[in-house]
């Protein structure tokens, strides 16, 4: 009889640990994170393209509209400060290049 017990007590203590695995594992592997994204260089070739420019008020570009910028382009995401035109790169709100295309509302 003392057979079934220490089997059963070993049963529970085992179970206890199992149930508890996957709360210690996720605590021990961390959460997964977005990479950071670089700032867009002035020497891109797509940005050179583009005729990107960092701050939209000093632009003399034919295609540039006063008042357009980063901020208020559909390709642009606040958030990351992501632009669609240039992957793996981050611009600034302020900033302009001659794909601009006014945010839908």
């Amino acid at each position: 009889m003392d057979s079934v017990n220490v089997s059963r007590r070993g049963f529970l203590v085992r179970a206890g640990l199992l149930a508890a695995v996957p709360f210690l594992a996720s605590g021990m592997i961390g959460t997964a994170r977005a990479q950071e994204l670089k700032p867009l260089p002035p020497d891109n070739a797509t940005a050179k393209a583009l005729a990107y420019a960092e701050d939209a008020s000093k632009v003399s570009h034919p295609s540039y509209k006063p008042g357009s910028n980063c901020a208020n382009c559909q390709f642009f995401t606040a958030a990351t400060g992501a632009c669609s035109l240039f992957p793996g790169f981050k611009v600034p709100a302020q900033a302009w290049c001659s794909a601009w295309a006014k945010k839908a509302a």
